[in-house]
């Protein structure tokens, strides 16, 4: 840990007190890397810049998992969710498959189909190639092009998908047929492509290819969801380059709906399975800095990663605990299960915070999205009430 320069105290005096501010990378850095005795003043910062953003409430979106496929070219040191073909649980969901996830996540209050999936898995995989042909499709992005539209019209649910890398093309594709769409920056560090390194054997792990699709995303004003790892071996400098790397694009474009962080958890039968996790102190402290740091941009943690004190993450300046499911599991993270959502509403309102069911896609991001295509603006108009919000309130 490492003391406070006198210029680093008084920029964080400035920040309790400015109405506007953000915190640049010197300070960040020493944030990070400060003492436990600095991190109750860091926090009571950024509960109060974050009460300045959004105050008295916090959102979460009700979803259903949807794991498309688990086959994937990436083979990242701390996951557990990729296959290849013929390993137990590798599966590709047929169309009949995702759409009965879909029922019965509607009937449970479920507002958003969150799709996640190996990253071009026919690239590598003739057995991918395979599926896609009998399924009718020539690639994995036109199969859940289909299936997000196909959810848009069957369905109250609205599509979130978390595809990987894309063009251009496919960016504007998937705009058309979900009001959002995520991809996690994870890290700007190359180190961590470099051999027994975190992305080692991770070609779409490339900092700079994620960025690109990022500022892609921004240039066509899609509302996008983005975020940082940490953890997975980045030093303190390489994850505030992170957050800025994510602050100049939402500067520059005005598209970044969602920063999440999300706290590395070593998983046994994977490389990293040894591997340290960020504790209970690095996790406040990097969300109080990245608050900080993004004073009007919505900040998520997932909770479950933090089970059983979830709860003390409001005291780092979050409003937003993501997507979760009171169907499905988080099958990035099997082994960590979602909070029931009444003990989630009890500990939000603990802290002093309304919880509030939101869309995949934030109120302030609805026009963003709706302007991509007149199905889509027509069922955002169904599914939120007047403040942008869910219409069916949990």
């Amino acid at each position: 840990m490492v003391a406070l320069t006198q210029y680093a105290l008084s920029s964080l005096a400035e920040l309790e007190s400015a109405e506007r501010g953000t915190l640049g990378r010197e300070v960040a850095c020493q944030l990070l890397g400060s003492s436990d005795e600095v991190l109750p003043a860091l926090l009571a910062c950024a509960q109060r810049v974050r009460a300045r953003f959004k105050p008295g409430i916090v959102t979460y979106s009700r979803k259903v998992f949807i794991p498309l496929t688990n086959l994937c070219r990436d083979y990242c040191g701390y996951c557990t969710f990729r296959r290849d073909p013929g390993q137990p649980g590798a599966h590709t969901m047929t169309p009949d498959e995702v759409m009965e996830v879909v029922s019965a996540g509607e009937h449970l209050g479920c507002t958003e189909a969150l799709f996640s999936l190996g990253d071009k898995p026919e690239l590598l995989f003739p057995e991918m190639r395979d599926t896609l042909r009998r399924l009718g499709y020539k690639s994995t992005l036109q199969y859940l092009e289909a299936m997000c539209e196909r959810v848009l019209r069957e369905s109250s649910l609205l599509p979130h998908p978390n595809p990987g890398l894309m063009s251009k093309e496919w960016l504007r594709r998937l705009a058309r047929v979900s009001p959002s769409m995520g991809l996690m920056l994870e890290t700007t560090s190359s180190r961590l492509l470099a051999h027994d390194a975190a992305h080692d054997n991770a070609p779409d792990k490339e900092p700079a290819k994620r960025l690109r699709v990022i500022e892609d995303a921004g240039r066509q004003k899609i509302p996008f969801t983005t975020g940082i790892l940490i953890g997975i071996g980045e030093t303190i400098e390489e994850r505030v380059h992170a957050l800025l790397a994510i602050r100049d694009l939402h500067e520059r474009y005005g598209h970044i709906q969602e920063v999440i962080i999300q706290n590395f958890r070593a998983k046994p039968a994977t490389p990293m399975a040894n591997w340290p996790e960020p504790d209970r102190t690095d996790m406040l402290r990097t969300l109080a800095v990245a608050r900080l740091m993004m004073p009007k941009m919505n900040l998520q943690a997932p909770p479950n990663l933090s089970d059983p004190h979830y709860a003390d993450l409001l005291d780092a300046g979050i409003n937003d605990w993501g997507g979760v499911s009171p169907l499905t599991p988080d099958f990035i993270n099997p082994e960590k299960p979602w909070p029931h959502l009444d003990e989630l509403r009890k500990r939000t309102g603990a802290k002093g915070f309304a919880l509030k069911q939101r869309l995949p896609v934030y109120p302030e991001f609805m026009a963003q999205a709706a302007a991509h295509s007149n199905e889509l603006a027509q069922r955002l108009d169904t599914a939120r009430d007047p403040e942008g919000y869910a219409r069916r309130a949990a």
